[in-house]
């Protein structure tokens, strides 16, 4: 379900030698990749941006315990970046991401299970050197990532 970004179409950050530049094309992004693709580390950088910016709210596996949930459910205007979202994110709150015309999000993770995604809304992070600036920035999956495989192959796994 492609819906156009309610809070940001663009979000950019600098870290010493480490430059974030996404376009935002979608109201949920899902950003996928293999371990040691620097998934991570670009979320440290964001969550430091976010120390700054009120409007973006960062999550991840050191929030499984607090309120996370009901803070997005209570928020207005806002872009959650939510880091492991594959552990944090339950099926009701893959629907209400799905269907939140209020907020805006980017996940981090490898399940695009219940978040009504298209595969375009589905990227990877691009990395390039330049100058001794490494910068990040977002690609469309182009690995044989395929939304169906995925669900078919939890299916069979749960059966």
């Amino acid at each position: 379900m492609k819906i156009k970004p309610v809070v940001l179409d663009r979000i950019q950050t600098m870290h010493t030698s480490y430059k974030v530049d996404f376009i935002l094309e979608a109201n949920v992004t899902l950003i996928v990749g293999d371990s040691g693709t620097g998934k991570s580390t670009v979320f440290s950088f964001l969550q430091e941006l976010a120390a700054e910016n009120r409007t973006i709210k960062c999550y991840n596996y050191l929030d499984k315990k607090t309120g996370y949930k009901s803070a997005i459910k209570r928020a207005n205007g806002k872009l959650f970046i939510i880091d492991n979202a594959d552990i944090l994110l339950d099926d009701a709150m893959r629907w209400y991401i799905a269907t939140d015309g209020k907020n805006q999000y980017i996940l981090i993770g490898r399940n695009p299970t219940g978040l009504m995604l298209n595969q375009e809304d589905i990227m990877e992070l691009s990395s390039e050197k330049h100058n001794g600036i490494t910068k990040f920035t977002l690609k469309y999956s182009m690995s044989s990532y395929n939304i169906i495989d995925y669900v078919e192959a939890g299916n069979e796994a749960q059966s």
